[in-house]
């Protein structure tokens, strides 16, 4: 491997991911959209191209591609996105679209590989089928219908590989975190004496393990492969006593897990509120809570010993990623947002 044609390499995860290939001594030219956060260093030695790839011609996607090798798409929307019904035809234009563009024009370069920033909802998409994700959440199968598609690349001669992304933790100078929106619910609850939340759990690992895997990904997968992607398995309890310590308010607050069927009761506020905004949700709002109900953990093998990821520090990740969402949420710090200016649809992961 020579040299990574990135989309997304000025973001949050695209920026960790650079480093990690510089690092080993292979290029890295990235398309991104402006403008660069305030103050966050951009790996030394990437060539940054601002542009769209939704707007490059086929041509001029070529002549970009044409000195690369792999293919990296660290860029995307997710579920917090926000767009008019359908939405599913948004989550198509953004996560799968431009990559039925880029893959075969990366197979007709004679790159070696390809890795694509997906989601976890997938691996619980597949594992879960009597829970019919797919059918009542339209980012759930916008993530398995990019993923189905990326897989079906691959070739003896082109590995293709898709990062299944958990929470994420991190942060990148000037650029808000989207730990905001969550800062947002849970200080409705401030003033009870508790807080109360589904009983789950996630998987998660930091924003430069993210950069390892995906560097992993791409220099050793062979064939086609979906990556389930976790270093750190952590009950919501336990998360959120982080949280509430780096809020300055202290590891004692009462965590109190509720029955889904009891945070459902309340769902139906947001439906109301999405449907008087002309906005559908990706994901139902009724079934959430018995999502979030699910320990979502994963074996962290893959991570460390199939992708050669390295152990981090996770709590202070999420103690550093919170603290800086306090700025903005309680402080009024002003930060550039995940969305790029030049698009406001499209969100750099």
């Amino acid at each position: 491997m020579k040299k990574v044609f990135m989309i997304g390499g000025t973001g949050l995860l695209g920026s960790k991911s650079a480093e990690q290939f510089l690092a080993h001594g292979v290029g890295v030219k990235t398309l991104a959209l402006p403008p660069l956060p305030e103050g966050a260093p951009m790996p030394e030695g990437m060539e940054i191209i601002f542009q769209d790839v939704n707007k490059c011609t086929d041509d001029e996607l070529r002549e970009l591609m044409s000195d690369c090798d792999c293919l990296v798409y660290a860029a995307g929307v997710d579920e917090r996105a926000e767009f008019p019904p359908p939405v599913y035809d948004y989550y198509y234009k953004y996560n799968i679209a431009p990559l039925k563009r880029l893959i075969p024009m990366a197979k007709e370069l004679k790159y070696e590989s390809c890795v694509v920033f997906g989601s976890y909802f997938t691996w619980l998409t597949k594992e879960r089928p009597d829970m019919k994700m797919a059918e009542r959440n339209p980012y759930m199968r916008s993530r398995l219908d990019q993923e189905e598609y990326v897989l079906s690349q691959a070739t003896d001669d082109f590995a293709c590989a898709v990062l299944e992304l958990p929470y994420i933790f991190g942060t990148q100078p000037g650029r808000r975190p989207v730990w905001t929106v969550l800062l947002n619910q849970i200080k409705m609850m401030d003033k009870l004496p508790a807080t109360f939340y589904p009983g789950g759990g996630t998987a998660m690992l930091t924003i430069r393990q993210v950069g390892e895997a995906c560097y992993g990904a791409a220099t050793r997968t062979k064939g086609a492969r979906a990556y389930p992607v976790s270093c750190y398995n952590m009950r919501w309890k336990e998360f959120l006593k982080i949280v509430y310590k780096a809020r300055g308010m202290g590891d004692n607050r009462p965590i109190i897990s509720i029955p889904p069927w009891m945070m459902a009761l309340y769902m139906p506020v947001y439906e109301r509120d999405f449907k008087k905004r002309g906005i559908e949700s990706g994901m139902d709002p009724v079934q959430l809570p018995y999502i979030m109900d699910i320990c979502l953990f994963f074996d962290t093998d893959t991570m460390y010993h199939d992708l050669g990821v390295t152990p981090d520090d996770i709590e202070g990740a999420i103690y550093d990623s919170i603290k800086l969402s306090v700025d903005v949420v309680e402080h009024g710090k002003q930060l550039l947002g995940m969305k790029g200016e030049e698009d406001q649809e499209l969100k750099e992961l």
